[in-house]
């Protein structure tokens, strides 16, 4: 089961390292599974390899920077959205400027 929270300052939680250029601020999430909600800080001039999918869906709002769609040819900037049913191919990524993102994982059922 997802944890549960009041309100609180989401500034005060550490920044820890997630892979290679990502750190996060979990904000909750599921022990038991993948289920996930994160503050994602990617670092300018990180690139992804290959096409990504997930047995998650995955939900994710840009807050800051920017971030290029390698297969889609498209970059997108704060206040983007996307949302991506399980499977769902997308990637790989590059960010020049470096971007921060609101992530929500839920997992399927």
């Amino acid at each position: 089961m997802r944890e549960e929270h009041e309100f609180f300052p989401t500034g005060d939680l550490p920044w820890h390292l997630a892979t290679e250029g990502v750190t996060e601020r979990v904000l909750s999430r599921d022990p038991d599974t993948t289920t996930l909600t994160r503050i994602a800080r990617w670092a300018p001039g990180l690139e992804t390899e290959g096409v990504i999918r997930h047995d998650f869906h995955e939900e994710v709002y840009l807050l800051e920077g920017d971030l290029t769609d390698l297969t889609l040819g498209r970059t997108f900037r704060a206040g983007d959205f996307a949302s991506r049913r399980p499977g769902m191919p997308h990637g790989p990524y590059r960010t020049e400027q470096g971007c921060v993102m609101l992530e929500i994982r839920t997992a399927q059922p």
